[in-house]
């Protein structure tokens, strides 16, 4: 196990829960910073060190399958009735999770309370989320590098998505930045990770 993922797990747990008996935790950053897998990688750090009996330890929440091509960053609504209101009051949430292959929503999928729920994608530290979170982190890395990768990954079929999302992301952190409020730093490292300080830490 990535030793900095343990410590962050560790520092996750001491954490007082933020939303009903949850703690929420936002990994937020560009797209194609690799909040996907590092998301993947936190959870089972997290599940690793989970108290005796939690089942389950950890949620997460794929900010994906709240937005859709209409609506890239316009979910909070969607995020904070389906989602928050219900964990605030300590029973599970049910979402509508967005196909984006069928352009359409889908079944209601449960997330139970779990003591830790990370929530990830761009936007998960946006200003109307950031009272209900325990911790905001951020992938540090810039769209210049970010943006290419996710190019990279999704191949030249969605040339014309990436022309769009590239455009509206940059307005939407224009707007309600997350990173000058993260408390922590995510960098990639070519084994592991590190965890760096924040600037919401270091103010």
């Amino acid at each position: 196990m990535d030793d900095a993922l343990d410590r962050l797990a560790g520092e996750v747990y001491a954490a007082e829960p933020s939303c009903g008996p949850v703690r929420l935790i936002a990994v937020d950053g560009h797209a194609g910073s690799g909040k996907s897998t590092f998301t993947g990688r936190f959870a089972a750090a997290l599940a690793a060190r989970a108290p005796g009996g939690t089942e389950p330890p950890v949620g997460v929440l794929h900010l994906d399958d709240l937005a859709s091509h209409e609506a890239y960053f316009d979910w909070t609504g969607r995020l904070l009735d389906q989602v928050i209101e219900p964990l605030s009051r300590g029973v599970s949430a049910h979402y509508e999770p967005y196909d984006w292959n069928t352009r359409r929503f889908t079944a209601p999928r449960a997330l139970p309370p779990s003591p830790v729920i990370l929530i990830e994608g761009v936007g998960a530290g946006r200003a109307a989320l950031r009272p209900r979170l325990a911790r905001l982190l951020w992938m540090e890395r810039a769209p210049e590098e970010s943006w290419p990768r996710g190019r990279d990954r999704d191949g030249i079929g969605l040339s014309a998505f990436w022309d769009s999302w590239s455009v509206a992301e940059t307005g939407h952190f224009l707007a309600d930045p997350s990173r000058p409020h993260a408390d922590t730093l995510i960098r990639e490292c070519h084994e592991g990770y590190r965890v760096l300080p924040g600037p919401s830490a270091t103010a």
